[in-house]
């Protein structure tokens, strides 16, 4: 027999939901939005699957008050959304009245439904004209972008207190400027650290603007953070692969924003396979950049979806790969990646091919927390986390329904990893799931469904899902079951 206890969550732990502004607004020519690198993205041939683009989307910003009712009604406490540069600063240009109204009305609808807003200002939308002028892989744009920074500031600092400058650099970097497969869709490891470098001087400026404005604002960045374990941990090619993945993928990042260095091994080992990649970017490492990379954040944000399991030595059968099946082709977002391959260990996929790994989450957050946000006095969020699954619509009853018991076990099982860090001493304060809506999964198109609310893209009619219904019960309870087995009858 087994027995049920309770885990409850800190008095003071937040949940909520997370989405993107090219992800859900569409409206993308209206009001005097222009084309971000995205809109161009979505229209190079074979780049998206099926060429879908965020033209529409979930409509969000026409149905952005039915969105935040629904959001009250599954009993969120926070939202976290991005604001669309291209809206606010068409073509990186003159700041647009009607762009910045919108987030106004946003921002009012949120607080008027007592739902904190969690506002991020970067999720990947750079506006195309400022792309055509060198993107992030040029100076200026850091410049411009804590310009479009202060003037969201000044439009809504008086109603939102918490800021985060960027979402997941490594996407905007390395993903999209070295391996081609995220907008602008670039083959270029010098262009890729640069875009790096450029993504997180725009960040720590910001925060030093912001920071001086308002001493009492929340201000953070968050990183999408991966695990990466050796197949055999006395291997030493295995180490190495262990050690280059987690260089590349987190220590270029948490390094200069907490230690105001960038981490000297990885720095070499790019060099090896591109000299010219590292020499371009010693050059554009200025006097004072790492002391503004690392003017100190209160919050870091943490994005986990799952670990890597890396070796020195091909497999027999390599696991099937989690990038969208496109028709354009894609190059590693690692620049030194030559000799490292990725096994499979026997965990659960998701459909896109993910690995379901709770406890990667327990053991990042406590590293994170141990080496950087600890001794820096910065709290840690899990601010994105969640699957895509083959989704289950049906009618029970005159009601739709979604089915997903998948979701909910994942969502129930993270939560459960969340408790294990907390538990063990690391300050996490809040846990937001991706997505609230199922959305434009960007390369996926919307071949995938990430939401806890269904959205039938014919009639936009959101439907929530078993999990978000399951969330909506561990919100309310704010404790997580767990069985524990017991002797006896």
């Amino acid at each position: 027999m087994t027995a049920t206890t309770a885990r409850a969550f800190p008095s003071n732990f937040l949940f909520g939901a997370a989405t993107a502004a090219f992800q859900i607004e569409g409206a993308a020519l209206e009001d005097g939005r222009r084309a971000s690198i995205w809109d161009a993205f979505c229209r190079v041939p074979g780049a998206v699957i099926n060429a879908d683009n965020g033209d529409v989307a979930c409509d969000h910003y026409h149905r952005y008050a039915d969105d935040v009712a629904l959001m009250k009604s599954m009993g969120l406490q926070t939202y976290r959304f991005s604001t669309s540069w291209s809206r606010v600063r068409p073509d990186g240009g003159a700041l647009n009245p009607q762009g910045v109204d919108f987030y106004k009305r946003l921002v009012d609808e949120l607080l008027d439904a007592d739902i904190l807003p969690w506002l991020t200002l970067y999720h990947w939308d750079l506006p195309q004209a400022l792309q055509e002028k060198g993107g992030w892989a040029d100076r200026d744009t850091a410049d411009r972008f804590t310009e479009y920074a202060l003037d969201m500031h000044d439009a809504l600092g008086d109603r939102v207190n918490v800021w985060t400058t960027l979402n997941e650099p490594w996407c905007s970097s390395f993903l999209s400027y070295t391996a081609g497969l995220h907008a602008p869709g670039h083959y270029s490891v010098e262009e890729g650290v640069l875009a790096a470098h450029h993504l997180l001087l725009g960040h720590g400026q910001t925060v030093r603007e912001l920071r001086a404005r308002d001493a009492s604002l929340n201000l953070g960045l968050t990183l999408n953070l991966t695990v990466a374990d050796p197949v055999d941990e006395n291997d030493p090619a295995d180490l190495d692969a262990a050690r280059r993945i987690d260089g590349q993928f987190n220590r270029w990042f948490l390094d200069p924003v907490f230690r105001g260095a960038y981490p000297a091994d990885v720095v070499d080992d790019i060099r090896t396979v591109d000299a010219a990649a590292i020499a371009a970017w010693e050059s554009a490492v200025r006097p004072g950049d790492l002391e503004a990379i690392s003017t100190p954040i209160d919050t870091l944000g943490v994005n986990y979806y799952h670990g890597e399991f890396v070796g020195g030595h091909a497999p027999a059968v390599a696991p099937i790969g989690g990038d969208a099946p496109t028709d354009r082709p894609g190059a590693s977002p690692f620049p030194s990646h030559e000799g490292i391959f990725w096994h499979e260990r026997g965990l659960p996929r998701t459909p896109m091919h993910w690995e379901v790994q709770p406890e990667g989450l327990t053991r990042l957050l406590g590293r994170v927390w141990d080496e950087y946000a600890q001794p820096a006095g910065t709290v840690l969020f899990v601010t994105e986390n969640g699957a895509a699954y083959d989704d289950e619509r049906v009618v029970e009853d005159g009601e739709v329904r979604v089915h997903d018991a998948d979701r909910a076990d994942f969502v129930r099982s993270h939560l459960g990893a969340i408790l294990d860090a907390v538990e063990a001493g690391v300050d996490v304060r809040g846990y937001f799931y991706w997505s609230l809506l199922d959305n434009f999964e960007w390369a996926w198109g919307y071949e995938k469904r990430f939401g806890i609310v269904r959205v039938d893209y014919d009639t936009q009619l959101r439907t929530v899902k078993d999990s978000g219904r399951e969330y909506s019960r561990i919100i309310a309870a704010r404790e997580l079951e767990r069985e524990t087995a017991t002797v006896g009858s």
